[in-house]
């Protein structure tokens, strides 16, 4: 069964406590009683399950931020974490009641720092597969822009780091290679290779998932390793230099 499957399913005594327990409780209600307990233990599979049902829920909250949500938020989401189809009403209904739930975004995001324990790669990635539910309808709303920056601070992101994210995405230049690396397009060559190398290294999905991202999370990382390789090709293209 996928991740997805278990966290409505209770096949297993996952220990889900803090807002994110309380969430999957309001959602699955009496399965939560048949198989999903609170033991006060922590497993990997526990803080998967946990940090997978945190991130439906800040992403629900941000697409709510500007007042609605849109059928192509919705279906942002879907691209963004390939839910399987089988498995789609279940998360549904996790994502629909974190809209109404009574927990601010900010709790969410605080017990999801606190899983990941400064694993900053996948906060990042968080953080990106927020930006893509935001501008999927064509444009980000400033209360979209500031939800971000305050879960950028909760995950412990220095002020300029988070106005960097910002830039990457809905800055003067957000297609612009050097943007995609942050980097000025003075950088030296030599200095580029590192920074792209380092860049490959952090994002790469296998990594990721020996961290203990679940496999369904992936795509984030994919689509922003894909983005590093295709900036880094077109910046040694342009200055005509083999990668």
């Amino acid at each position: 069964m996928s991740i997805w499957g278990k966290i409505i399913g209770g096949t297993a005594g996952f220990a889900l406590g803090g807002p994110i327990g309380a969430l999957v409780g309001v959602s699955v209600g009496a399965a939560v009683d048949a198989g999903i307990e609170s033991s006060g233990s922590e497993t990997d599979e526990t803080r998967q399950v946990s940090f997978t049902i945190g991130v439906i829920a800040l992403s629900a909250k941000m697409a709510k931020a500007d007042g609605q949500v849109t059928r192509e938020e919705v279906d942002a989401f879907k691209q963004v974490f390939k839910v399987p189809p089988h498995e789609m009403a279940n998360v549904g209904r996790v994502f629909d009641m974190a809209r109404k739930h009574t927990a601010g975004f900010d709790a969410y995001a605080k017990q999801i720092a606190d899983i990941m324990r400064g694993n900053r790669t996948v906060l990042a990635d968080v953080l990106d597969a927020l930006f893509f539910i935001a501008k999927a309808d064509g444009h980000v709303h400033p209360n979209e822009l500031n939800y971000i920056r305050v879960v950028a601070q909760i995950f412990g992101y220095r002020p300029e780091e988070i106005e960097a994210f910002v830039n990457r995405h809905v800055g003067a230049n957000p297609e612009s290679p050097y943007t995609v690396l942050g980097v000025e397009p003075t950088i030296d060559t030599a200095e580029l290779r590192k920074r792209y190398r380092q860049m490959v290294r952090e994002n790469h999905p296998d990594r990721l998932i020996a961290e203990g991202v679940p496999s369904d999370l992936i795509a984030v990382a994919t689509r922003r390793a894909a983005e590093i390789n295709s900036a880094y090709d077109e910046i040694m293209k342009l200055r005509g230099e083999r990668p």
